[in-house]
Parts: structure tokens; C-alpha cells; sequence
């Protein structure tokens, strides 16, 4: 255990946030899959039990090898990642095997396994979007050198995500746009980009939902995302179609302020993948308001010491590699409470480090990893003789 101690390095407090969340979601998926064992695994309630906590514990293996590593290689990694994610998520769109209408995952030869490519190309791109800015500071303000390759790239990877995953390709979008800020883009591009894209959104979502049923069914996943913006705006009139959310809403209110104690949900009998997309729901129910405050603060505390990390971080390419891998990470936890909650339509996005899964559990600790490695590496016994572009502070913007 010294042994062990003596290597682990890093900011404590994410360590402490990410072992709380760990045992959080082995007792909310031991607690949300007892119908799914009883359908697919003849009762056997411990199976995805021991499933995910395999997971965990690899991802902790691999966020320990993450974070010895120096941050600075990553910079070169992530021009590696990137070029094998762009071939990736192009088989994905084509060949990628479909689960629940949506085809985001590859199966992996020999292992009966799959992952969703996205989740490799998000750790790529934000990894490749923090070299890019620090490695232009130089010429940031000149819109052929810095901001349209740069926006090329994010949008090669977004469109290719977009068409199975729209809400992750979104995340990743606008988590590249902060970067962007933060590495000093001029506000006049950023907001050009923003104002394009709201405008889209809004033609795009007004012709869908005039458009028939019978002509979008064999349009990738139009009509999935119509339903849900049906669903979502249509209120309590649509309780058939709203049926998720009405499950979720009678957990969370069943769970009151204390909840009703580890295990003992009603609503995971009912409720479409309690496990996983709604999990933040049963956690309601179980551990109340103040359980739910509770999961908040810790993904915000991840968030608040990523910060910190920014602060002190003397280099361009690890502060923007924190914050940008630590905001994706929270941006997804709070779009997925907030669809627990009918604040967002139905996205598919999992609870990082709670929702149960496979691939993504792992993809989430080697992201949480390289934070760990950017502040093991600005410590004081840190080496730090590289030569860098110098962190300062003006202005609203990050600049290095």
C-alpha cells in the first residue's frame, strides 16, 4: 500500500472525487439493473454488479498510467489520436453496430466488446484544439493561420458525430468553442460561429417538426429527434410519448429530501434505462435532494480544482488541457441530470464515472488521468524546464 501511496500523485481532492463517484455509481447500477438481470441474466442481480466494477477498476489502472505520464507528450498523442479517429468514426457512420436505432458503437474483433468511436475522437480533439492554440499564439488573431484550420478540424470531427450522437457532437462543439476563447481567438470569430450555429439550429429544428413522419423515417435519426422535441415541448398533454420523463419525475418526486435508502427504488422497474441515460433519477429516489446536491457538488468540485490547476499551470498547452477535458466531462454530467429533471429533451448522454458502461467508464478515466498529470506536473518538485509560452492573465481570456 506505501508502495502504492508513494506513486500516486497529483491533486488529492480529484483523487478523493473520483473514488466517491466510483462507489456512487457501483450502488446506483447494482441498485438500477435488478429487472435488467432478471430479463437477460436469469436473475443473477450481481453480474453488472461486477461488470462495472471491472470497468472502474481498469479505468483506475489506466488513469494511474494517465497521470504518471507527462502532459507534455500528449501534445504529440493527440495528432496520433486524431488521425485514427477521423477513419474510425467514418466506418462508424457507415458499418457501426446499432444499439437502441442509433449506430455509435464499433465492435472490437476478438472480444465481443464495443465503444463508441466519439468517445475517442472527443479525448483526441480537445487534447489536439489545446496544442493547436499553443502552438499559434504567434499569429492567434490571424483568421487563415489559427481560426479556420482550426475550426475545420472541430467540424470534420462534429459532423461525423452528429448524425448518431447530435449531443455529443454538440458538447464537443462547444467545448472546443471555450478553448478557443480561452486560447484567444478573437470574440468577433467565436461569436460569428455561435450566431451561424443558433441560427441553423432554429431553421434546422423548425423544418423538422413540419416535416411528415412518413418522409424523415429513412433520414439517419430525424425522426428520433423530432420525437424528442415533440416529447419535450409537448408538456403533460403528451404523457404516451413522454413516458421517460414522467417515469423520472415520479422517481424524483418519490424520493422527497432524504430519498428512501440505497436499493430501495420502485420507479427502476419502470423507468427505460434507469441505469444508464436516467440513473441521476433513481439516484433521486434513493438518496433524496440532498444525495442529488451531493453528486452536483463533487462534479463541480472536479471542475473548481481543474480550475486551480489553470491557475497555476505556467504552461499553454496544460492549462487548456485541464480545463477543456474537465469542462467536457461536467457539461455532459449536467446535461444528463438536467434530462433527468425535464429541463433538456432525451440526449443519450451518460453520467461520467456513474452510469453504467464500458468503453466510455474508460475513456472518462484516462481523461481524468491527463488533468492528474497536468497537476502532478506544475507541483514544486515538477520539471518544468521545456520552454513554453508563459500563462498570463487579460482581459477575460487566458493568454499564453
Amino acid at each position: 500500500m506505501n508502495w502504492l501511496l508513494k506513486r500516486i500523485k497529483g491533486d488529492p481532492v480529484i483523487w478523493g472525487v473520483v473514488i466517491v463517484l466510483s462507489i456512487f455509481g457501483l450502488l446506483a447500477v447494482y441498485s438500477s439493473t435488478g429487472s435488467l438481470a432478471f430479463k437477460q441474466k436469469g436473475g443473477n442481480t450481481e453480474f453488472y454488479l461486477f461488470k462495472h466494477l471491472l470497468f472502474i477498476l481498469i479505468g483506475l489502472g489506466l488513469m494511474w498510467l494517465a497521470h504518471l505520464l507527462d502532459y507534455r507528450y500528449y501534445s504529440r498523442i493527440s495528432q496520433l489520436l486524431l488521425y485514427i479517429s477521423i477513419p474510425l468514426l467514418i466506418y462508424t457512420l457507415f458499418f457501426g453496430v446499432e444499439i437502441n436505432n442509433a449506430a455509435r458503437w464499433m465492435a472490437i474483433p476478438g472480444t465481443g466488446l464495443t465503444f463508441q468511436t466519439s468517445d475517442l475522437a472527443k479525448l483526441a480533439l480537445i487534447m489536439y484544439v489545446a496544442r493547436f492554440l499553443s502552438k499559434r499564439q504567434d499569429t492567434i488573431h490571424i483568421a487563415s493561420s489559427a481560426f479556420y484550420p482550426l475550426l475545420m478540424a472541430i467540424s470534420i470531427v462534429c459532423v461525423l458525430i452528429a448524425p448518431a450522437n447530435l449531443s455529443t457532437a454538440l458538447v464537443i462543439f462547444s467545448t472546443c468553442l471555450l478553448l478557443m476563447f480561452l486560447g484567444r481567438i478573437p470574440l468577433k470569430f467565436i461569436l460569428a460561429v455561435v450566431g451561424s450555429g443558433v441560427v441553423f439550429f432554429i431553421l434546422a429544428a423548425t423544418l423538422v417538426l413540419k416535416m411528415p413522419d412518413d418522409s424523415i423515417k429513412s433520414v439517419a435519426r430525424l425522426a428520433t429527434w423530432k420525437a424528442r422535441i415533440e416529447n419535450f415541448m409537448g408538456g403533460e398533454e403528451n404523457v404516451g410519448g413522454n413516458y421517460q420523463s414522467m417515469q423520472a419525475k415520479i422517481a424524483i418526486a418519490n424520493g422527497g429530501l432524504l430519498g428512501k435508502g440505497p436499493g430501495n427504488s420502485v420507479q427502476k422497474n419502470f423507468l427505460p434505462e434507469s441505469f444508464s441515460d436516467f440513473i441521476f433519477a433513481i439516484i433521486l429516489e434513493e438518496y433524496g435532494l440532498w444525495g442529488g446536491i451531493l453528486l452536483i457538488g463533487l462534479y463541480l468540485t472536479l471542475l473548481y480544482r481543474s480550475i486551480r490547476i489553470v491557475i497555476r499551470s505556467p504552461k499553454a498547452f496544460g492549462a487548456l488541457l485541464a480545463v477543456g477535458l474537465s469542462f467536457s466531462l461536467v457539461i455532459q454530467a449536467l446535461i444528463n441530470m438536467a434530462v433527468a429533471v425535464n429541463i433538456f429533451p432525451v440526449t443519450g448522454l451518460a453520467l461520467p464515472l456513474i452510469s453504467m458502461g464500458g468503453t466510455s467508464t474508460l475513456f472518462t478515466s484516462v481523461a481524468i488521468g491527463i488533468i492528474l498529470s497536468v497537476s502532478r506536473n506544475i507541483e514544486p518538485d515538477g520539471d518544468e524546464s521545456e520552454e513554453e509560452p508563459v500563462l498570463e492573465k487579460g482581459g477575460n481570456h487566458v493568454i499564453a
